[in-house]
């Protein structure tokens, strides 16, 4: 069973850092002080507001900040600024027993993705695909607060997954498997193959998403998972939004779906509300869940935070 986190409590302690793009001042001051409110104290790594072109530092400084939060006793949970880029280039120098021996909250999506995922892989550590600093803000919807906090600081379970009222989900391929969550991005997860870091899916249940890709890459990248034996390894296929992604040669993200994932055969639920889309449901990497592709439900079976610690 993977490593969970002790609860995200009012009062405690976030440390944040920037593993990837570089953020506005005024964007990450604005969140911060939506923290403050909230009751949390923020401590900053030393390269949360550091530019340096597409990455926010050099490799080695922006991974020294993750690992100057988890060595951090007072910290309880580390929030990455954003995404963006450059997230994948910290991997080679996280030391991933000191992880595995400081557990803590970790949140993110988008470029974040890697570092959830090879958390899980390498420290055994669960992670959360939930919500970033950039997201904190006041009018952030009720519903993606409401996830974030049902997963990092309560002990619900089973807790299903649920999509708001308005964007139900739905089942192309009918099953009923269990297994541990993984997966996220799939620009970010792609990047990764033929890499020390990528992401395992064997006996897992795979969730995906994807931002501002044109069916051509979606086709790319999709044919890349399979050539690799990530969706065959897989027991089964959660499909998230693909947001403000571009039609071409009038195939959809949907056609792509029906013609090269159906086929696999695999239990498949798609529309779930991940990532990218405006509605962010919280997905615990790493903690075993139960895909029903019968009853078109997606439940959190283990809880995914500690009782101790608190």
């Amino acid at each position: 069973m993977a490593i969970r986190p002790p609860m995200l409590q009012r009062g405690d302690t976030i440390g944040l850092v920037t593993p990837g793009s570089p953020l506005d001042a005024n964007i990450i001051n604005a969140r911060v002080q939506t923290l403050r409110d909230m009751g949390f104290n923020i401590v900053f790594g030393s390269h949360v507001y550091s530019y340096e072109g597409v990455v926010a530092a050099p490799a080695r400084q922006r991974a020294e900040d993750v690992m100057d939060m988890f060595r951090n006793p007072g910290v309880k949970m580390i929030l990455p600024t954003r995404g963006g880029t450059g997230v994948q280039s910290i991997l080679p120098y996280l030391d991933y027993a000191v992880i595995k021996d400081n557990p803590k909250i970790l949140s993110g999506y988008s470029d974040i993705t890697v570092l959830l995922n090879i958390l899980y892989q390498f420290s055994n550590l669960i992670t959360f695909h939930s919500l970033m600093l950039v997201d904190f803000k006041i009018d952030t919807t009720a519903y993606n607060l409401n996830q974030f906090f049902e997963a990092s600081s309560t002990l619900i379970s089973p807790r299903v997954i649920q999509n708001p009222g308005d964007m139900p989900v739905w089942s192309l391929v009918s099953g009923n498997v269990t297994g541990p969550i993984v997966g996220g991005n799939m620009t970010s997860l792609v990047n990764t193959i033929g890499t020390p870091y990528e992401i395992d899916t064997r006996g897992k249940i795979l969730f995906l998403e994807e931002i501002h890709a044109p069916s051509t890459t979606v086709f790319r990248y999709f044919t890349q998972l399979i050539m690799s034996g990530k969706f065959q390894d897989c027991l089964g296929i959660i499909m998230g939004q693909c947001t403000d992604c571009l039609v071409s040669y009038r195939t959809t993200y949907e056609d792509l779906i029906q013609e090269l994932l159906v086929p696999l055969g695999k239990p498949l639920m798609v529309n779930l509300a991940t990532g990218h889309g405006v509605y962010k449901a919280a997905i615990p990497i790493g903690a075993t869940v139960n895909l029903n592709t019968v009853s078109n439900t997606l439940t959190v079976l283990e809880p995914t935070v500690k009782k101790t610690n608190q």
